[in-house]
């Protein structure tokens, strides 16, 4: 077989494999991850109109599909019909693999990820990298080719089914292995390819055992090539070039025939560090993919009997010739031999590699209409992006917990050598929906909560009565603790308390109970919380009209305070402070006529100057308070103060507190860098030119440590801050978030904030910031059962000691992601638990104590791991992780260590628990089959690998956002969900089938929606029906739309409704409100959309999926050799 010819490495995803009864996979679901172009940050919350374009290069960002798939059929992951749009020229055409209805599992977040460390600006493509040692010179490369061999090689079996993630063909000489970059372009100047060169496989057809492709090095190094990394580093500088450098095989070999070695075409914009031309390279067309057209039949050989399909299905061929796409670069120089007619490109074909759509559409078919009992100890879960029902039979919900993995190497060695983090991330006070059952309230009365004498465990259901009922002994330390007496229970003949059944505590996973005095700071019960609203009124806040907004909004949000179950009226308390330079308190005792105003301008010594009257009741004091509410914009409606003092501010509020000895929260609207002289005064430091040197991580370090101080204090106090902030240019939000951070609060941020577009968005998050349940004063310690132990935790928290997570505040949508360690072996009989206790006051001013508790499996054998592995959890864990290490190492370092950790976990399930198979086959375990495509997203995401247009405040702001991210929101933020509009059924509930991230699967014809949990794109092909335009939008053509809407318009008709009940639908399942963005193609905010579409190159250099899993594939044989 030709040495161009795809090899036959496995059965290719295309078909029905064990786990999908009988479902024709179109690889996969038939989607493509390519890198996305980088963001401007009108999406995270930046205004998009200010957003500038980088200049498009000339000549159309891909050429379109030639051939048309036929749509995908209704129910399919995909729209019918997606085109490959470019800025430029494009017809519409229709491609890739119709999906089927199959569920997949759900992706973890991806973020597609850079070659190089540095962004490469968009019109220069980073020079072509090669892999592979150098030849010297040009005469060398023509004795490589001479001496190539053509032929095929005996192979060595088929693997046998397995577990193995099927193969892709072995990346050194074949091209699945490489991806894109696989081959490197064909040059005329290499004579004819050989005669079989078009005879690819179709995705679909079963390779036949036996036959591998010979491995060959790609050709060494030629002018104008960069010479390979040294192998050990697995750093952004390995990587393939982002369009799909080759990868090194394993054996030297010459280049092949019909190679060209020149550098790339200059006009990808959206590839743009790619080097390869666009269509010479194998796999690096600029154009989509033609997905269903495989090119020619494939070889005669009938595939063999009785050949069984691996069980995680194996990356299917690179997909045929494909016409139109021309050979060599034509200005590629040709070293030499005479040009020759060029062979079609070889591409991996996007629909032949895991696709998230069809994972998650798997789960979804597959898990999603049973209940999730959990009984049973180390169940995974289905995926975040399934909707099922929790039944709690004496594990915690995955709502309140979900782990890395559920079944945990019995001992440290073991999990070195996996590399597989073990962490949990919890979210303790979690949202439930309503067909659930809240956690039942236990109260022991004045004795409290039994708990374990030694480890101070809290009863749970699987500690262990002895003595007939009298004594019970501890399932974390194994400590035999005496039962109290009220507490005593006969046991009946199975060793179970007869009253089993009737506490919470012995036959649940989550309860609270009531704590005692003993729980509560200086023994003394807790006040109820209180509310204070510490509001900007220097001159951009007033002008922008956004004091006059949040006035307004206050007189009727107030009627909204959180309160406990049945209570007729909040038991919060509020108040009112105003600040430029100085700080207004007011006075709104509900004795008074008119609200009080009292001025504090020594802002280095803050105090409170009123004590009564300053915290009040809102329904007493409810006519005082409107009044105020009204006088506060006419007060500062002229004023000309145009500096701001921070630090005096949340002194002030944290002083009310502790004079009023309560906890609460501060509401925060602030507009500008504070600079004002006052404590924690900062300067403008912004410096665009610190991105990627060393220095690099002093851009997401606060500036003093002042604040670091000021937190410590706030958490003390109970003192929890939420800043919603409203810039116009930069202000240091790496040092302003600290004080939120630390304390469980929440940032806000509305960049270039206009009433006319952003007020909704605002407003909404703000009702809800003020509504969420939160508890205050909070402390949280997490034990595990002998063998394991909490060494590591990640959120929005302040650690005093090594155990204790403590938080001002809580709510309900924050997570606290904690890593644990082996410190001593784990036995597979008894498994190993988890407690997180969680100790906070109510926002009635109860003091209690949540629990969950998890028991997960543990194995001795690798493949039981990686048998029980989640991916979306791991990415959160690796993300967060990556996020904060960005504090005190250079970018680089991060990405190299992320990659270089994947590699790490990959290749040891190849080594140890894949069947035995060729080199060149990249094998993933069926439940990780995502993590390259998530792990790019992750590599990609702004905080890792900015674009050009990415602000540092942006960049800060992420990384504190992702930090106390659940999983189902990084899953979205990292892969974002793409709905095609068009194909959504007016007269259903249910949401239209996701498609894959990637401009190919984009179609002139259509409308999508891309949401990613912070913006929602609504983009609009250029050739979308009249029709559709004016059901939507309500004008007449395609040029009327305007970029400006921030809600769609009301019409009454079933697509209007429709379309706007999906982003409702949307909007209600997302912590924030999302931000909605109008994107007509070709139009300058396409570039940002693009940047979201994570399977694409990004611009800011980001690797495309295809290329990023050759990259992998590569550091997992090196690792392997």
């Amino acid at each position: 077989m030709s040495v161009n010819q795809q090899a036959h490495t496995g059965p290719p995803y295309g078909q029905p494999q064990p786990g999908y009864q009988g479902f024709q996979q179109p690889a996969y679901g038939g989607q493509s991850l390519p890198g996305a172009p980088q963001s401007q940050y009108g999406a995270y919350n930046g205004p998009v109109p200010g957003y500038q374009q980088p200049v498009p290069p000339q000549g159309s960002l891909r050429a379109p599909p030639t051939s048309g798939a036929p749509p995908p059929a209704s129910g399919a992951s995909h729209p019918s019909g997606h085109v490959a749009y470019s800025q430029f020229e494009h017809g519409d055409v229709q491609n890739g693999i119709p999906a089927s209805a199959a569920p997949m599992q759900r992706p973890p977040a991806s973020q597609p990820f850079l070659p190089g460390s540095a962004p490469t600006p968009v019109s220069q493509i980073s020079t072509f990298q090669q892999y592979g040692p150098p030849p010297g010179s040009v005469q060398q490369l023509r004795n490589h080719m001479a001496g190539m061999t053509i032929g095929s090689t005996a192979a060595s079996a088929p693997p046998p089914a397995g577990l193995g993630y099927a193969s892709v063909p072995p990346v050194s000489g074949s091209v699945s292995a490489t991806g894109s970059g696989l081959y490197t372009p064909y040059s005329a100047s290499q004579g004819p390819p050989p005669p079989s060169v078009s005879q690819a496989l179709p995705v679909a057809q079963p390779p036949f055992p036996g036959q591998t492709i010979p491995t060959q090095r790609l050709p060494a190094q030629v002018p104008g090539f960069t010479p390979p990394p040294p192998s050990t580093g697995v750093g952004p500088s390995s990587y393939p070039p982002t369009t799909g450098a080759p990868r090194p095989p394993a054996m030297p070999g010459p280049p092949l025939p019909g190679q060209t070695l020149a550098g790339p075409p200059s006009s990808q914009p959206n590839h743009v560090s790619s080097p390869p031309p666009p269509s010479t390279m194998a796999g690096l067309h600029p154009g989509p993919p033609m997905s269903g057209l495989h090119g020619p039949p494939p070889p005669t050989h009938p595939p063999q009997p009785g050949y069984q399909m691996q069980q995680n299905g194996s990356f299917g061929q690179m997909r045929g010739p494909q016409p139109n796409y021309g050979g060599a670069y034509p200005g590629a120089p040709n070293y030499g031999s005479p040009p020759g007619p060029p062979p079609p490109p070889k591409r991996l074909d996007p629909d032949s590699i895991p696709s998230p759509i069809q994972v998650i559409e798997d789960d979804r078919n597959n898990r999603g209409s049973e209940p999730f009992v959990t009984g049973v100890r180390g169940q995974v879960p289905p995926l975040v992006t399934t909707n099922f029902l929790v039944k709690d039979q004496g594990n915690a919900s995955p709502r309140y917990i979900r782990c890395t993995s559920y079944n945990i190497p019995c001992t440290s060695d073991m999990a070195k050598q996996s590399q597989v983090p073990l962490a949990a991330v919890i979210k303790p006070l979690a949202t439930l929906p309503p067909e659930e059952t809240l956690p039942y309230l236990v109260d022991h009365g004045e004795s409290g909560p039994v708990r374990c004498n030694r480890c101070k465990a809290y009863m749970c259901p699987f500690m262990q009565f002895i003595e007939g009922g009298r004594r019970f002994q501890c399932c974390f330390c194994s400590c035999v603790t005496e039962v109290p007496p009220h507490y005593f229970q006969h046991l009946d003949h199975t060793g179970k308390r007869v009253d089993f059944y009737d506490r919470p505590e012995l036959s649940l996973g989550s309860y609270e109970f009531l704590a005692t005095v003993d729980y509560c700071k200086n023994n003394k019960f807790p006040s109820p919380p209180a509310f204070i609203f510490m509001i900007d009124v220097s001159y951009n806040a007033v002008k922008s009209g956004l004091v006059r907004l949040i006035c307004e909004e206050l007189k009727s949000l107030l009627d909204y305070l959180p309160r406990e179950g049945n209570m007729e009226e909040s038991a919060i308390r509020v108040g009112f402070v105003t600040y430029n330079k100085v700080l207004h308190f007011y006075n709104v005792k509900s004795s008074l006529a008119q609200p009080q105003m009292m001025v504090v301008s020594d802002v280095a010594d803050m105090f409170v100057p009123l004590l009564d009257g300053f915290l009040v009741n809102v329904n007493e004091s409810r006519t005082v308070i409107a009044s105020l509410l009204d006088q506060i914009p006419e007060m500062f409606a002229d004023t000309r103060e145009t500096e701001t003092v921070f630090a005096p501010v949340i002194q002030a509020g944290l002083e009310a507190l502790k004079a009023a000895e309560c906890a609460g929260k501060l509401f925060i609207f602030h507009t500008s860098l504070p600079v004002a002289e006052a404590p924690g005064k900062l300067k403008n430091r912004d410096d665009r030119k610190l991105i990627n040197t060393d220095k690099e991580k002093t851009l997401f370090q606060p500036q003093t440590s002042f604040y670091n101080n000021l937190a410590k204090d706030c958490v003390a106090q109970g003192c929890c801050v939420d800043l919603f902030l409203f810039p116009n240019q930069y202000l240091d939000v790496a040092t302003l978030g600290v004080v939120p951070y630390q304390t469980g609060g929440s940032i806000y941020k509305y960049a270039y904030f206009q009433l006319e577009t952003d007020q909704y968005r605002f407003l909404n998050d703000l009702r809800r910031d003020v509504q969420k349940e939160v508890g205050f004063d909070a402390v949280m310690r997490v034990r595990t059962s002998t063998g394991i132990r909490a060494t590591d935790f990640f959120g929005a928290f302040y650690m005093s000691n090594t155990t204790d997570v403590e938080m001002a505040g809580l709510d309900c949508d924050k997570t606290i992601t904690v890593e644990f360690k082996h410190d001593d072996k784990l036995s597979e009989d008894s498994g190993a638990l988890l407690q997180c206790a969680l100790l906070y006051t109510s926002c009635a001013g109860q003091r209690r104590l949540r629990i969950h508790n998890l028991s997960l499996n543990c194995c001795t054998q690798l493949a039981d791991l990686y048998r029980n592995c989640e991916t979306d959890t791991l990415i959160n864990y690796l993300a967060k992780y990556a996020y904060r290490g960005v504090l005190s190492s250079p970018v680089k370092t991060v990405r190299d260590a992320l990659i270089n950790q994947c590699a790490q976990i990959l290749a040891c399930y190849r080594k140890n628990c894949a069947s035995p198979s060729s080199a060149g086959q990249l094998i993933l375990p069926e439940c990780m089959k995502l993590l390259p495509v998530y792990l790019n997203c992750v590599l990609k995401s702004d905080v890792l690998q900015p674009g050009p247009e990415v602000t540092t405040d942006d960049r800060a702001y992420i990384r504190q956002l992702v930090t106390s991210m659940d999983v189902a929101e990084t899953n979205v933020f990292f892969y974002p969900r793409l709905l095609p509009l068009t194909k959504a059924d007016v007269d259903s509930d249910s949401l239209p089938a996701a498609i894959r991230n990637s401009e190919e699967r984009l179609s002139k014809g259509d409308i999508y929606l891309l949401e990613n949990g912070l913006n929602i794109f609504v983009w609009v092909g250029v050739n979308v029906q009249q029709s559709l335009i004016q059901n939507l939008f309500g004008v007449s053509s395609f040029s009327q739309i305007s970029n400006a809407l921030s809600t769609l318009p009301v019409l009454e008709n079933p697509f209007s409704k429709k379309v706007r009940s999906v982003v409702d639908m949307l909007q209600g399942q997302r912590s924030r409100y999302m931000k909605l963005i109008i994107v007509k193609q070709e139009d300058k905010l396409e570039m940002l959309f693009r940047h979201f579409l994570v399977e694409d190159k990004s611009l800011s250099g980001g690797a495309s999926y295809v290329d990023f899993l050759c990259h992998m594939h590569k550091e997992i044989r090196q690792l392997l050799s």
